[in-house]
Formats: C-alpha cells, sequence, structure tokens
C-alpha cells in the first residue's frame, strides 16, 4: 500500500440530516474518518467498548460533550475519549464543523 499526503477536508461529507461521515483509512489496527457538522448538529453522547477515539478538530467551533459537562471546541483542539468514556460532539457555530475521528483498534 502506498501513502500519499492529502487534506482531509477535501474528503468531507455534510449531510443538512444528520451528522456526515466519511472514513479516510482503515484496517484492523486503525480507523481514521471525518464527522461532518451543519450547524446544530450532533453526535449524542455514546462510549466504545474496546476502543479508543480521538476527535481532532479541523474547522468550526461547537462543544465536546462529556459526561455531566460540556467544554467548548474551535479549530486545533483535540480530546481523547479511552474506551468506555462517554463522549459526544455539538455544532453551536453559526458554520460548519470538521473532526478528525480516529479510532484503536477498527470498529
Amino acid at each position: 500500500m502506498e501513502s500519499i499526503p492529502f487534506r482531509p477536508e477535501e474528503h468531507a461529507v455534510y449531510d443538512d440530516g444528520k451528522m456526515g461521515k466519511s472514513t479516510l483509512f482503515q484496517s484492523d489496527h486503525l480507523l481514521v474518518g471525518l464527522n461532518a457538522f451543519e450547524p446544530g448538529q450532533e453526535h449524542k453522547l455514546h462510549a466504545h467498548a474496546g476502543m479508543d477515539k480521538v476527535y481532532h478538530v479541523l474547522a468550526g467551533r461547537g462543544v465536546f460533550l462529556l459526561e455531566g459537562r460540556e467544554e467548548p471546541m474551535a479549530a486545533g483542539m483535540m480530546l481523547i475519549a479511552p474506551e468506555g468514556v462517554l463522549h459526544g460532539v455539538r455544532n453551536t457555530g453559526s458554520e460548519r464543523l470538521l473532526v478528525l475521528a480516529i479510532l484503536a483498534p477498527s470498529p
């Protein structure tokens, strides 16, 4: 398999009805994808069994949803949600929000 540099945002899929998802890479060990949010959209609080997750905000503003609290987020910020930790994302801004999501091992 060849490695080629690319811009993740060029692969974003936005959907007026729900959070858009696109997979950038997947193997048995790792999943790298994009979560794309129109204003007001969210990925509800959830947790993963047997997987750790990393969110890295590429563009926009919003909040990380965590058990019992919300933490502001903006481009350049990162959240690490180890296995079993409740987490989610909400776009509270007036522009699109794009978040890189990395899960290991791959679902």
